[in-house]
């Protein structure tokens, strides 16, 4: 099967019903053992034309070519935003919960930046809205599942969450060294397992996730 490119087709029919922006989201982090988990925002309006050439799911992409890609996504959208929530979130009210908590601090950023979020449509990869539990009055969501790779609005969040995210590990590498990071961006790989086994965990690490 071939790459998949992303379109504006869906933000279109959005667009079309009645959306001021259309809010790509996409989460990255989830599955690691360190670090934070992040949820990347980037908000199209009606006139958004031009998707970047080479945009994909950030899990597509080398990170040489996410790296390149990022000041290209991050200008193309109108608005962009990355929430976070730490380990000790994770550990104190659970990954979904997390990443519910970093979607909203996204969409606040987002709203001060001059987005009417009530007037978006917030475009969800997957198949579980994890966001409208925390938000007080929170706009339209629909669940996509496969729209970080068909939606460019969400490939664009993929990539910007994704860049962001890394970068923070990278520099967690230079405070808490010994784990791999900068490589392995708070992953379970069998290195950073060993790094666990030989240090004890950091700051940085999920504690529930260890046992």
């Amino acid at each position: 099967m071939g790459v998949v490119d992303p379109t504006l087709d869906y933000e279109r029919e959005l667009h079309a019903a009645g959306a001021t922006w259309v809010i790509g989201c996409d989460e990255v982090g989830r599955g690691a053992i360190a670090g934070p988990v992040a949820v990347g925002l980037g908000a199209v309006p009606v006139d958004c034309t031009d998707v970047p050439a080479g945009l994909r799911d950030s899990k597509m992409l080398s990170e040489k070519r996410r790296e390149a890609l990022y000041p290209l996504a991050t200008a193309w959208v109108s608005h962009h935003a990355v929430g976070f929530a730490d380990a000790s979130e994770v550990d104190e009210i659970g990954i979904v919960a997390a990443l519910g908590l970093a979607g909203r601090r996204a969409l606040t950023a987002l709203h001060h930046a001059g987005v009417g979020i009530l007037q978006s449509v917030v475009v969800l990869d997957g198949n579980h809205d994890y966001l409208s539990p925390h938000l007080a009055t929170p706009p339209r969501i629909t669940t996509r599942v496969k729209a970080d790779r068909d939606c460019a609005s969400v490939a664009a969040a993929s990539v910007i969450a994704k860049v962001e995210r890394d970068r923070l590990m990278i520099e967690a590498d230079d405070r808490h060294p010994g784990y791999g990071w900068s490589g392995n961006k708070g992953y379970g790989s069998s290195a950073h397992f060993g790094a666990l086994a030989e240090l004890g965990p950091s700051p940085l690490h999920r504690l529930t996730w260890l046992h």
